[in-house]
């Protein structure tokens, strides 16, 4: 029996050692797969702080340099004082664009996700589902036919024209304005099916004694369903923001005049000479000031986002 138990030891001992190998072996292989990933991800923005330190020459040269052999701080410099670029215009143009859309995408969302929560009427599980099956459609084609929309809203330009009444071709043409960046996308069904799902969750006990109290619905989604739910409208906030913040080829469609044009349809223009050549180091350099703002708000209100989209119910 003693032999027996000894043998037992042993092969316990053997088992554990080769998973306690095996342990190693698996975290060493998933820290080695995240370090190439980390990486694969962290170059790019390293190989844009690079070339934005960068002298032109250096930049063109047959063999790049990882790390650059003089710091080029001038290249900042010009980004702010350039007259090429007018960073202040592009400034504002973008965030009065995605302060104002973000407004106003708020409303749409939570009044529609609160309809779809707690409100009863005909037809609303069809329509939600309606509403959802829109995401299945790629976005290009609500491009098209957006801009179809914007240049002749209505018919309104068709019949100004036919009238010869400038009034009514203005108001049925919207590009190159303020609008066109910030009305065709003011509804998200994304936003609304992360925040539905959000105030399914909350007790409808809550709902029903608010009414008993003579609470009306616009009140107790004031009081209670918004509370309750602020990390996730946080979360749609900064990626709504972020979103317009980002936005490249709806604006150069449609409103690609200097009054109206957001950053990042400013950066892919600037620097570039009457011979098509581009200052590469400069650009970079801007678009290093431009990200810092998203680096930023990424860092500081990740756990928002990340507690937004946990408290949905969305898994992923």
């Amino acid at each position: 029996m003693a032999e027996i138990k000894v043998m037992k030891a042993k092969d316990m001992k053997k088992v554990s050692s080769r998973q306690k190998v095996g342990k190693v072996l698996g975290l060493t292989a998933t820290y080695l797969f995240l370090g190439i990933m980390a990486i694969i991800v962290i170059f790019p923005f390293y190989w844009m702080i690079s070339s934005s330190l960068k002298e032109m020459d250096e930049y063109r040269r047959a063999i790049p340099t990882l790390i650059p052999k003089v710091l080029d701080f001038a290249n900042y410099v010009e980004v702010f004082t350039s007259e090429d670029l007018l960073l202040g215009k592009l400034f504002y143009n973008t965030l009065l664009v995605g302060v104002v859309s973000t407004f106003f995408s708020l409303i749409i969302t939570v009044l529609s996700a609160f309809a779809f929560a707690r409100l009863e009427f005909k037809g609303k599980n069809a329509l939600f589902a309606l509403l959802l099956a829109t995401m299945m459609i790629p976005g290009e084609l609500f491009t098209i036919t957006n801009y179809q929309t914007i240049n002749d809203f209505l018919g309104l330009a068709t019949l100004g024209k036919a009238l010869g009444n400038q009034f009514l071709i203005t108001i049925g043409n919207w590009r190159n304005t303020y609008a066109v960046l910030i009305i065709p996308f003011l509804v998200s069904v994304f936003y609304i099916y992360l925040l539905r799902q959000n105030f399914i969750q909350i007790p409808n006990e809550l709902y029903l004694a608010a009414k008993v109290d003579g609470t009306s619905d616009f009140k107790y989604l004031c009081k209670v369903m918004i509370p309750l739910a602020l990390p996730t409208i946080i979360s749609i906030t900064i990626l709504k923001m972020m979103g317009s913040w980002n936005s490249y080829m709806w604006p150069r469609l449609v409103a690609n005049d200097e009054a109206h044009r957001l950053i990042t349809n400013g950066l892919r223009t600037a620097f570039t000479n009457a011979e098509g050549v581009t200052d590469i180091p400069v650009q970079m350099a801007a678009v290093a000031v431009v990200s810092f703002p998203l680096f930023l708000v990424f860092i500081f209100l990740r756990k928002y986002i990340m507690k937004g989209v946990s408290r949905s119910g969305i898994k992923g």
